[in-house]
């Protein structure tokens, strides 16, 4: 488990309900089994989750800690993962890895010629330059891409998508999109185009902190006499 962010007060909710509470967050809950799982089914659909139970489990145990965005967080992270094995299975079946989808998207979304700078290839899959030129030399030796001079500057180098590449990520981007259907099945269009608002705004929202490289300061554990 990742570490906590404690915050304000937290209370719990009714029996089997969510804890209602304000700020700190837990990632990596495991899931329980079935058997021990407190849901309520209408026609298939559970009205309550795994989550629901760690929140109220954690409102009980520490009472002290806020633990709101743990409905978020943790319910992101559990989706994550499907999508994860989704994408695997879609590349795979494709004959493509996650990395190589990533570069020739880029491509293939800017329209033909389908070509495009190291440093746009760089700045759209959020790698370093030296990992991206180890995966375009190894694209090239796929014959996924090619290199080609930059006809706007006699030093530039482009990178262009070949056919063989097209045809993949093209292959590709149809079973993700219809994994990812299957998995958004349960959702009705209006709900969907809400969710996405809400999740662009929390993208747009986070995307304005610095990634944290220093250690966080907790407070210090009690001592035991």
């Amino acid at each position: 488990m990742l570490p906590l962010h404690q915050g304000g007060s937290c209370r719990r909710a009714a029996p089997y309900q969510s804890a209602r509470c304000s700020g700190g967050f837990l990632y990596n809950a495991a899931p329980l089994p079935d058997s021990q799982s407190r849901t309520r089914d209408n026609g298939g659909m559970k009205h309550e989750d795994e989550v629901d139970q760690i929140i109220a489990d954690w409102a009980t145990a520490r009472p002290d800690l806020d633990l709101a965005p743990l409905a978020i967080f943790s319910r992101l992270w559990r989706i994550s993962k499907h999508l994860d094995r989704a994408r695997a299975h879609a590349f795979d079946r494709s004959g493509l890895t996650s990395w190589e989808f990533d570069v020739l998207s880029v491509l293939r979304r800017g329209g033909e010629p389908f070509s495009q700078s190291p440093k746009v290839l760089v700045q759209q899959t959020l790698v370093s330059s030296g990992t991206m030129t180890n995966r375009i030399d190894r694209m090239v030796e796929r014959g996924l891409v090619r290199r080609l001079t930059d006809p706007n500057d006699g030093r530039g180098v482009l990178v262009e998508m070949t056919p063989q590449g097209l045809t993949l990520v093209d292959t590709a981007m149809t079973r993700l999109s219809d994994a990812e259907e299957r998995l958004l099945g349960g959702l009705p269009r209006s709900e969907r185009d809400r969710l996405s608002t809400l999740l662009r705004r929390l993208a747009l929202s986070i995307d304005r902190f610095e990634p944290i490289t220093e250690p966080i300061d907790l407070p210090p554990l009690p001592q035991n006499d």
